[in-house]
C-alpha cells in the first residue's frame, strides 16, 4: 500500500489537481479546453454529460451512506407546509405563493389545521430512531425530503434523541436550504427528482406518508407503484390520517372502474398514532421476516 493509503501504484487525481493550480498563468492554461474534465464545471454541466450527472447523483449518496454503515431507513414524506403548532422549530423562510391574499390565507388555516400531523411524525421519529439506536444508528434511520413541514419534524425527532438522519434535498426555483435538524453529513442535495426518489426507496424499511400535496402525492404513487409491479420488495405502507386521504383518494372507485384489483388496497395501512406505526413497521421483523436492502 502506497504512503497515501492506496493499494494501486498510479497517480492520485488529487495530486493532478494540486499540480494544475501551481502552472504558470499563461493564453494557454487559462483557456477552458486546457481544465481537467473532471475540476470543469462548465464541460460537467453540458448537456451530453446528463448520462454521467445522473449517474454521479447515484454514486455520492449512495457511497456516503454506505461509509456511514447505513443499512436500512424508515421513509417519512409529508407536506412542506404544515407548521409546528408550538411555533418553536428552527425552521428557514418558505417559498411564497403567487396567489390572491385570500387564497393565501385560506392555505395558511388549511396547512395549521393539519399541524397536528408534525407532531406525530416529530414523535414517530423520536420512537424509531430509539430503535436505530439499538444498532448504533445503522438500521432504521429515518429519511426525509430535507424541508420544512413534515419533513423538519422527522429529521427533528430523530435530533430530539440524539440519533443521526438522513435529508435528501432538492434544488427548486424558489430558494430553498435544508431544515436545521438534518446532520449535516448525512445532508444532500439533487438535481434529478427521479435519482433523488431512487434514494427514498433503495434502503427502505418502510414508507410512512402524511398529509401533502404534490410532491407527496408524487412519493406515494410511484412507490406504491413500484411495490404493485413487484419492482420493489414488499414493505409496510402507511397512511397517515384516514380522513385526509380518503378525501383525497377515492380507492374504491379505481377498484370500481378495474383499473387496480382488490388486493391492491392491501398493499397500504391508515395509522393515526405514531404508535400504531411502530407496531406495523416492526411486527414483520420480530416474526424474523424482515426484508433486505430493495437496491438492484
Amino acid at each position: 500500500m502506497n504512503d497515501d493509503g492506496r493499494s494501486h501504484p498510479l497517480r492520485h487525481s488529487r495530486q493532478d489537481v494540486a499540480a494544475t493550480s501551481r502552472i504558470p498563468d499563461t493564453p494557454q492554461t487559462r483557456a477552458p479546453a486546457y481544465r481537467l474534465a473532471f475540476t470543469d464545471p462548465d464541460f460537467l454541466c453540458r448537456e451530453e454529460l446528463r448520462p454521467v450527472r445522473l449517474q454521479l447523483e447515484l454514486l455520492k449518496p449512495q457511497m456516503i451512506m454506505d461509509e456511514r454503515g447505513i443499512e436500512s431507513t424508515i421513509v417519512v414524506m409529508g407536506s412542506a407546509r404544515i407548521p409546528d403548532p408550538s411555533g418553536t422549530a428552527q425552521r428557514h423562510k418558505e417559498p411564497v405563493i403567487e396567489t390572491g391574499a385570500g387564497a393565501r390565507t385560506e392555505a395558511a388555516r388549511g396547512a395549521a389545521a393539519l399541524s397536528h400531523w408534525y407532531d406525530e411524525a416529530r414523535k414517530l421519529a423520536r420512537l424509531v430512531t430509539e430503535k436505530s439506536l439499538e444498532t448504533y444508528g445503522r438500521e432504521h434511520v429515518v429519511m426525509t425530503g430535507g424541508g420544512p413541514g413534515i419533513m423538519e419534524a422527522g429529521n427533528r425527532g430523530a435530533a430530539d434523541v440524539g440519533g443521526h438522519s438522513i435529508g435528501l434535498n432538492i434544488v427548486l426555483p424558489h430558494e430553498q436550504a435544508p431544515n436545521a435538524y438534518i446532520t449535516p453529513d448525512l445532508c444532500f442535495n439533487f438535481h434529478y427528482f427521479a435519482v433523488r426518489k431512487m434514494h427514498f426507496l433503495m434502503r427502505a424499511r418502510a414508507i410512512c406518508i402524511f398529509p401533502g400535496g404534490f410532491g407527496t402525492l408524487d412519493e406515494l404513487f410511484e412507490s406504491l407503484t413500484l411495490i404493485q409491479t413487484g419492482r420493489m420488495r414488499r414493505v409496510p405502507f402507511l397512511l397517515f390520517g384516514r380522513d385526509f386521504w380518503d378525501k383525497v383518494i377515492n380507492w374504491q372507485a379505481l377498484v370500481d372502474a378495474g383499473t387496480i384489483s382488490p388486493e391492491d388496497l392491501d398493499l397500504f395501512t391508515y395509522v393515526e398514532t405514531a404508535e400504531e406505526a411502530m407496531t406495523h413497521i416492526f411486527a414483520a421483523e420480530d416474526a424474523g421476516d424482515a426484508p433486505g436492502p430493495n437496491a438492484g
